[in-house]
């Protein structure tokens, strides 16, 4: 009933920038929060950034005044600007968004199927 679509991933060197988006398709009556996540392997996934649909945003520590997280409601999708990106950022990038589709009350959880983001040194 509902995909979400991920796309921007790749290779950069450290310092640069890369932008990725995320856009949410099918019977979707509306959407709570939407948010970022990455898995390094071996590590557990962990949240990189979060929005409300009010705009309200937060971030994990070690991405602080690198990254910035958006939406835009009437487009379904969320971006996340990566800027000054390092080694320790790669990872596969994961979005994430509480949704209610039409044919149902409560919300439930989505995933993309991932992106790849490799920094190299």
């Amino acid at each position: 009933q509902v995909q979400l679509v991920e796309s921007g991933g790749g290779l950069v060197q450290a310092g640069g920038s890369l932008r990725l988006s995320c856009a949410a398709s099918g019977s979707i009556s509306s959407i709570n929060g939407m948010g970022w996540y990455r898995q390094a392997p071996g590590k557990q996934r962990e949240l990189v950034a979060a929005i409300t649909s009010g705009g309200s945003t937060n971030y994990v520590d070690s991405v602080k005044g690198r990254f910035t997280i958006s939406r835009d409601n009437a487009k379904n999708t969320v971006y996340l600007q990566m800027n000054s990106l390092k080694p320790e950022d790669t990872a596969v990038y994961y979005c994430n968004a509480v949704i209610i589709v039409t044919t149902q009350r409560f919300p439930y959880n989505y995933w993309g199927q991932g992106t790849q983001v490799t920094v190299s040194s």
